[in-house]
């Protein structure tokens, strides 16, 4: 048999497909000591290891199944598939508001490269109607690459340059703007386009997934189509994350771009508003404010961009027996601001002092935010808190610490004058510090604990 017909296989997991006679791309019946498995091999990626056969399941999952358990494999019908996603044109219609899809990477809408095991981005107008045709019945998208990159290697050069460009395209007289974005910094963006882009006339919707398209239970379609209507039909001029409120299809939430964070490494419903509530919730064809206090849409094209940032700004989040010299190398190594993430209301141990009086005798702007997420820094309390605003450290309210990293960055971006750059992180811009948290902004639902079980089942999570 053919080389040609085991991609990716090699040393015993060929040897098993050659024994058997089974190709890849070939629709199987494994008989294995766990059972009977039916599907179709798929080809493996060059980087894994030689102990297993993939395949696609009826289910549309792909399940690996470990050699050493393979009693028998037969060969029950070949039909190699093609995982590209179609392409077709993008109908225009005269009567739909127009978008404009950055892409920054990510796997909004994309298919599965088996050779490599890597998700391969689907970006073009036409590959995005042949993903989601519904998109054709929400608005006119035009599409514009402007990184292909994992959102851990977005930055300030990034954010800057996205700024430039959206910017660019609300002068050009776009009805809404979407980005598309990897999730696991998507609400780091979020607050530097926050900063960044002041007093927009249209929405700017930020989108992601959490599972990539090829996958049955992929949120990346029904986060297009709410991202779409929110950015071409919605009247919430803001920067917004868009994704799933629930963990099933009911409707998405749009989070403020300052307020929000990922808080769950794989449910779709990982975005959360922390501190506040959402500002609305989006369903096919329907945005309903929740909030009240947002900025609407105007038919103007007047906006302020802002593109500054100053890279040398950290954040150190602080642990029991921290020792001054980890604040003494950033001092040495010329970083300009820090955020410190603190316990309670606020604090650090005093073996932090020296390295504290330091910064402030040499300019460093140094921030309190706090481990706990929701709540507000309190430094008046206890002695530790007076202790440290008495050498220079400055509470933020409830800013969140991403959010506080990217403002400050952004408010020495601007100026060297730290009485300056104090006032800027002290004015709320766009809700990331805000005077009181709703008592419905912060729900921990407790598992075990009887009445939120029957919670839980009497409405969903």
């Amino acid at each position: 048999m053919a080389e040609d017909f085991f991609q990716g296989y090699r040393g015993e997991a060929l040897a098993v497909l050659k024994k058997f006679n089974v190709r890849v791309w070939g629709q199987s019946e494994i008989e294995t000591t766990r059972g009977l498995f039916r599907g179709t091999v798929l080809p493996r990626s060059e980087n894994n290891d030689d102990l297993h056969i993939v395949i696609k399941i009826e289910s549309g999952y792909n399940v690996g199944i470990d050699i050493t358990t393979i009693i028998r494999m037969t060969e029950t019908g070949f039909n190699k598939a093609n995982y590209k996603i179609p392409e077709k044109e993008f109908p225009y219609s005269d009567d739909k508001p127009n978008v404009k899809l950055f892409g920054t990477g990510g796997t909004i809408a994309s298919r599965l490269d088996y050779r490599t095991g890597a998700v391969i981005p689907a970006f073009s107008p036409g590959e995005l109607y042949g993903a989601v045709p519904e998109l054709a019945d929400v608005c006119n998208i035009r599409t514009e690459k402007l990184f292909a990159v994992f959102s851990e290697n977005m930055g300030p050069d990034q954010y800057k340059i996205l700024a430039k460009a959206i910017g660019d395209e609300i002068a050009n007289g776009i009805d809404g703007i979407m980005i598309g974005h990897g999730t696991d910094t998507l609400h780091h963006t979020a607050a530097a386009l926050s900063f960044m882009i002041q007093d927009s006339p249209v929405p700017i919707v930020l989108v992601g997934s959490q599972r990539s398209s090829d996958r049955p239970s992929s949120d990346a379609a029904l986060n297009l189509i709410h991202a779409s209507t929110a950015a071409g039909h919605g009247d919430i001029a803001e920067v917004l994350v868009c994704m799933f409120g629930p963990t099933s299809d009911e409707y998405g939430f749009l989070h403020r771009g300052t307020r929000v964070r990922k808080m769950h490494s794989s449910y779709r419903s990982t975005f959360r508003t922390i501190g506040d509530i959402p500002v609305a919730t989006v369903r096919r064809g329907e945005v309903k404010p929740i909030k009240r206090d947002y900025n609407p849409r105007r038919s103007d094209r007047n906006v302020k961009i802002m593109p500054y940032f100053e890279e040398n700004v950290t954040m150190i989040y602080f642990y029991p027996h921290m020792k001054a010299d980890m604040v003494h190398s950033l001092i040495d190594n010329g970083y300009k601001g820090i955020i410190i993430v603190g316990t309670g209301l606020g604090h650090v141990n005093r073996e932090l002092y020296p390295a504290l009086e330091r910064a402030q005798k040499e300019n460093v702007a140094v921030y309190m935010t706090l481990q706990t997420i929701w709540g507000y820094v309190h430094m008046f309390v206890y002695e530790t808190g007076r202790d440290m605003m008495a050498k220079g450290v400055i509470p933020l309210g409830n800013m969140l610490p991403e959010v506080a990293w990217v403002k400050l960055g952004w408010a020495l971006g601007q100026t060297d004058d730290l009485e300056e750059v104090k006032r800027i992180m002290l004015t709320p811009i766009n809700g990331e510090i805000t005077e009181r948290e709703p008592y419905n902004g912060y729900l921990v639902y407790q598992g075990g604990v009887p009445e939120v079980e029957e919670f839980i089942r009497r409405v969903h999570k």
